[in-house]
């Protein structure tokens, strides 16, 4: 059972884990074309790091890790992290969220390393418009990962789309239709406020009723009942067993079910995507106190920080402010 709860009675289970802030794509909802603002490679947690915070938070109760990026398979021993994570004692359930670039060559050893499920990031199924969104002619490279995500065992694999106004918002019934014939389970976000170019608007939102209208006028919507902590709101398509999920981060917060925290891949501990306020773990594994003391340290702070918890992120409140990092430097 999680020790980790806040003063609002949620208990943490989950952790998201940024490998890194590099990316080999550069999706404008995330990030400009030319965007440069990296990270120091200095200030990075190297591995040996990462599994120490990441064996503390399992000792309080997480036992639920996504690894996340940027994209975390630029990390060049991302096998090696995925296997070492996988042997901790009481290891948690492993996933990764990742573009898919490279997924055809990896798919497989991270499955052998005990990676268990996968979310793939594909916003259209048109070459000129994924070049349009990623600034790379890579979609061939995305869909050679899904079907070797497939071929590896990572099932159910699911796919996360954002629709953006007048650029991708006409293919939310293709995509959907796409992956029902593919066996994927779809995911459709809502844009939110956390990218490096300050492009996001809330006036051009594609909201979460906007694209439950658009597919219901060509299929039958029925909820899924139990949805727990998870953040989408999940569909049986035509009386199932297919589903489709809807994340409405902004138009439909569910803050209140929240079970996550966030570690940066720069050592910093986050309550939320939105928090203003970050915990610095990485000072602590890099000073001199014994290795018990840092363990102390360590666990004290996970407390601090799931305590400090807010009651939600805040964006549709007047006084909201972006965080000044961007999503990529989080971790998604």
């Amino acid at each position: 059972m999680t020790q980790l709860i806040d003063t609002y009675g949620r208990g943490h289970r989950d952790m998201r884990v940024s490998l890194t802030d590099r990316c080999n794509l550069r999706c404008t909802y995330c990030m400009p074309h030319d965007f440069a603002a990296w990270l120091p490679s200095k200030d990075l947690l190297n591995t040996d790091e990462l599994i120490e915070i990441i064996e503390v938070a399992v000792s309080q109760g997480i036992d639920e890790i996504r690894l996340t990026g940027g994209e975390p398979m630029l990390r060049p021993d991302i096998v090696e992290i995925v296997s070492r994570i996988s042997s901790i004692k009481n290891a948690p359930k492993l996933s990764m969220t990742t573009n898919g670039l490279v997924l055809a060559k990896l798919a497989k050893p991270l499955v052998d390393a005990g990676l268990r499920r996968i979310n793939i990031s594909l916003d259209t199924l048109d070459r000129d418009v994924f070049k349009k969104m990623t600034h790379r002619d890579r979609i061939d490279d995305v869909f050679a990962g899904i079907a070797a995500a497939k071929e590896a065992g990572l099932l159910p694999v699911k796919i996360n789309t954002v629709l953006l106004r007048g650029v991708n918002d006409g293919e939310t019934v293709s995509l959907l239709k796409w992956a029902l014939a593919e066996d994927l389970n779809l995911r459709f976000i809502e844009q939110m406020p956390l990218d490096a170019g300050g492009i996001w608007n809330r006036d051009q939102l594609i909201t979460a009723d906007d694209i439950f209208s658009q597919l219901s006028q060509h299929y039958e919507l029925t909820p899924v009942e139990y949805r727990g902590s998870a953040p989408a709101e999940e569909f049986l398509v035509n009386g199932g067993p297919a589903t489709v999920g809807i994340i409405g981060s902004v138009s439909r917060p569910f803050c209140g079910a929240c079970d996550r925290i966030r570690l940066t891949s720069d050592g910093q501990l986050r309550s939320c995507l939105f928090s203003m306020a970050e915990t610095d773990l990485r000072s602590i594994l890099r000073s001199n106190m014994s290795a018990n003391e840092k363990t102390e340290a360590l666990v004290s702070k996970f407390h601090s920080t799931v305590k400090a918890k807010l009651p939600g992120h805040g964006i549709n409140d007047s006084s909201f402010i972006q965080p000044s990092r961007p999503m990529s430097a989080i971790g998604g």
